[in-house]
Formats: structure tokens, sequence, C-alpha cells
């Protein structure tokens, strides 16, 4: 892949997307932004975590042969207001993060400075996007789960070579058994990954 999903993905959640994420949180633009720079990765990571295994990485082939053609990226705008995006999102974290969604959005929140359900609220509007990105993907080089294992493995590279810290960050908090953890560092962490772009 020449374009990975990030690279994809990040550019169409910037200028009127970040105000539609900000007005929807109760937040302003620079925070939404810097909101957006990390949970993205953060769910990409969880993603490639879940797809490690063979069951997991078929369960997740299947789900974007079904349901994430893409299509979702061509009007992002709409998608954010039309709040179509919480029965899908909220099933997407609980494949992809299960009991673990609360520590998520404790860690995301207070490196954030948003509250765990606005964080909560975030990972449901960002995870289908994310999901459209890997099924566009996925149908650009359709040769099967073993593909979409190299589209997610490349993509985590991306973020582990810009940003080592980050996903040894997302181990240790997926893998945490309570509520230790906490990934105070990972909005910076993003905000450099990013060159700092909103």
């Amino acid at each position: 892949m020449s374009t990975s999903v990030m690279d994809s993905l990040l550019p169409l959640l910037e200028g009127g997307n970040v105000q539609q994420v900000s007005r929807q949180l109760g937040i302003g633009e620079a925070q939404a932004g810097t909101a957006i720079k990390a949970a993205v990765p953060l769910l990409v990571g969880a993603l490639q975590r879940q797809a490690s295994s063979p069951t997991g990485l078929d369960s997740l082939a299947g789900a974007l042969d079904r349901d994430h053609d893409g299509s979702v990226l061509d009007d992002i705008g709409g998608f954010l207001g039309g709040g179509g995006s919480a029965a899908a999102g909220a099933g997407i974290l609980g494949h992809v993060l299960g009991a673990r969604q609360s520590n998520v959005a404790a860690s995301l929140g207070k490196s954030t400075g948003l509250d765990a359900g606005q964080i909560l609220q975030l990972l449901t509007m960002l995870a289908p996007l994310v999901m459209g990105a890997l099924g566009r993907a996925k149908r650009q080089a359709p040769s099967g789960p073993g593909e979409l294992a190299d589209i997610l493995g490349g993509a985590t590279r991306q973020v582990d070579q810009q940003a080592p810290d980050l996903m040894s960050s997302l181990g240790r908090m997926l893998d945490a058994d309570g509520d230790g953890s906490p990934i105070d560092d990972i909005a910076g962490i993003a905000g450099s990954l990013f060159g700092g772009k909103r």
C-alpha cells in the first residue's frame, strides 16, 4: 500500500469534520483535533491486536466484507452529523476493547482533558470510520485476510517508528487488569506523530 490507513483517514478528520466532533462533544476544535489524533491510532492499534490471532483476523476480515466497504468516508460530515454511528460504533468498541472500554476511556481522557463519557462518545464516532478506512484499503488490495494483516501491520509500524511509546502504552493499557497503566502521554505522542496538524 502506498498510503497507510491513518494517512488516508486523518486528513479527512480536519476542518469542518473537526467542528462536527467538537460540537457533539461540547469542546473546542483544538481539543477535538488533539483527541482525534490520539484516538485514531489507538483504535488502529486495538484492531491490530485483535487481528493478531488467526481467529481474530478472520473475524475482522468478515466484518469488513459484510459491513464496511469504505463508503462512509465519502460523506464523513453527514455521518458525524446524522447520529447514525452510535449503534455501529458501540458494537465495534465492544469487539475490539471489550471490558477494557472504561480503562481506555479513563486513560485517554486523562491525557486529553476530556471526561470518560466524552472519550467513549468520540471512540464510538471514530470506530466506524476506522473500519471504513480498513475496508476500503482491503478492497484496493483484495487478496484475503493476509493482506489485511499487512495493512494493519503497516499502520501500526508507522506509529511505532515515529512514536514508539504509543503502541507500548496501548499494550500496557489493554493488558491491564484494573485501574493501572494510564497512558498519560498519549496525546503528546500523537501530536508529535502527526506534526501538530489539526
